[in-house]
């Protein structure tokens, strides 16, 4: 099954004006859609069903059939609403549970299909980004700095914030599901028990108690369905007014413990789908209270998908905190700014001429060189020698905003690969059709490394470039500039042979 392309253009769709975010998150997953109106988003329509994935996550990392097909079906009737929608206007992003699949690329490919867009997984730490921005999106400038906490099915994400910038960032293994399968499996509720989930969320948490203490916040906001299940319940019994208080919470778990098992938890407020991982969820707040020493916290009914949405604008406006999270690493590891400039011009402008015949998305291609070109030498801060390999190794252990991570994969393949051997090994863990996509956009960046390898400042190489689908062709217009480069052109000799394994022939004229 092919997977879906998302570096390539999408086709024109009519419902130009609408704009969809999915969240393919552990427990539940969510769908929202938003009509633009030129001033900002309206919500239009909101779908959830409650899929469980982790559940039916299996030891070996392998998902359960009956799980699988579950998540297949509901991501066929997503598909349906989405229909229409333009692909660029659609964001999908999977979270925990499909960063734990061992077959998660099988799992993705049907997912795709069923959903009929393409599906980013993304890691934890861009989990919690996008989490705070759906969250606090609008809220002002009143008690700007802001601890957020969201209980997930597979992961708890805690972050503290100044106004709309967030400062500290952490995604922890730690989630209704997975706590309710460990302590609660067979459907028993006793005390120890509870008592043993409530110190083991603490243990999880304790290595950011001391630095998410010393930041410290003005206001604690907790978001995702387990939190507003309990804030929900806590109402209902008239124990709180709008916030989660300590006094509250150990109410309600008093009153928890005197059921005897899961099938016992009825509360009124509480939705049917959210009882049977409802212990579990509440432990784990119990735990963040305990480890954080909260003693207030209010609820919010934003959360990731809202998020995504705002991202997901801002990209298409323009400001993509991608671009951001690639100039704050160079300007860290202090890549000549000035130099990377002159490869990135001499790289668009051979892709102004490929982008037709090797059929590649030019804006969307443009931007992975652009980055890449802005860290192709982020690896000499540790050593020039095998600078490209060190360069890959960063980028791809880094925690960059705004990165899915095959976006972030396929990035750090491009620096690894834009000189020495063309070690296509690094393309192996891409879908096919990014490492097809990377694999000559890296021949675009060699070219343009090799020709501005002098770093004589504002380079404007004379060169004329021809292009099929399957050749690449570079003219010198100056007959005698290639004379007065002899390190340029015995590079370019040797990379013919470098490259002469690739299905792109290349010539220089």
């Amino acid at each position: 099954m092919p997977r879906l392309n998302p570096l390539r253009r999408p086709a024109a769709a009519s419902r130009a004006q609408e704009f969809a975010a999915v969240d393919l998150g552990s427990n539940s997953f969510h769908m929202l859609v938003a009509r633009g109106d030129g001033r900002g988003l309206q919500i239009i329509d909101r779908l959830r069903e409650p899929v469980r994935l982790a559940a039916g996550l299996e030891a070996g990392g392998q998902l359960k059939p009956e799980v699988a097909a579950r998540a297949l079906a509901c991501l066929q009737r997503f598909g349906e609403r989405l229909r229409g929608i333009p692909s660029a206007h659609v964001r999908a992003v999977g979270t925990n549970t499909m960063r734990k699949l061992r077959s998660g690329g099988d799992f993705v490919l049907a997912a795709e299909a069923a959903l009929g867009h393409a599906i980013e997984v993304i890691a934890g730490p861009e989990e919690a980004r996008l989490v705070y921005g759906g969250v606090i999106h609008g809220r002002g400038r009143a008690r700007p700095r802001r601890l957020v906490v969201d209980i997930g099915g597979g992961s708890t994400e805690l972050i503290i914030g100044r106004g709309d910038e967030p400062k500290l960032l952490e995604s922890v293994s730690l989630g209704c599901v997975v706590h309710t399968q460990r302590f609660f499996g067979d459907g028993r509720i006793t005390p120890a028990r509870f008592e043993r989930a409530r110190l083991a969320a603490g243990v999880e948490l304790e290595f950011l108690a001391q630095p998410y203490r010393t930041a410290g916040w003005d206001l604690a906001i907790g978001s995702s369905g387990t939190i507003r299940g309990i804030w929900r319940v806590l109402r209902e019994r008239g124990w709180i007014g709008e916030e989660i208080t300590r006094e509250g919470l150990e109410k309600l778990i008093a009153l928890s413990l005197q059921k005897r098992s899961i099938a016992e938890i009825d509360y009124p407020a509480l939705r049917e789908d959210r009882r049977p991982v409802f212990i579990g969820g509440l432990a784990v707040l119990a735990g963040v209270f305990d480890t954080l020493q909260v003693e207030r916290m209010e609820s919010s009914d934003r959360a990731l998908r809202e998020g995504l949405l705002y991202d997901l604008l801002g990209r298409l406006s323009n400001r993509d905190v991608r671009d951001e999270a690639v100039a704050a690493m160079a300007q860290r590891y202090g890549v000549d700014a000035a130099h990377a400039q002159d490869l990135q011009r001499t790289a668009l402008r051979i892709l102004d001429h490929v982008a037709k015949p090797w059929q590649l998305d030019r804006p969307t291609a443009a931007q992975f060189l652009r980055w890449a070109a802005q860290l192709h030498e982020v690896g000499l801060v540790i050593t020039h020698n095998g600078y490209h390999k060190h360069g890959d190794y960063i980028i791809r252990h880094s925690d960059l905003q705004g990165f899915s991570q095959t976006d972030q994969q396929a990035l750090a393949a491009l620096v690894r690969l834009h000189r020495g051997k063309f070690a296509q090994d690094v393309l192996v863990a891409l879908p096919p059709v990014w490492a097809e996509t990377m694999r000559k956009l890296a021949l675009i960046l060699r070219i343009a490394y090799l020709l501005h390898r002098s770093r004589v400042p504002d380079l404007r190489p004379p060169i004329a470039i021809e292009a099929t689908r399957r050749s690449l062709t570079l003219r010198f217009t100056r007959k005698t500039w290639l004379d007065r480069h002899p390190l340029t052109r015995a590079d370019l000799e040797r990379e013919l042979e470098l490259l002469a394994a690739l299905p792109v022939r290349l010539r220089f004229l």
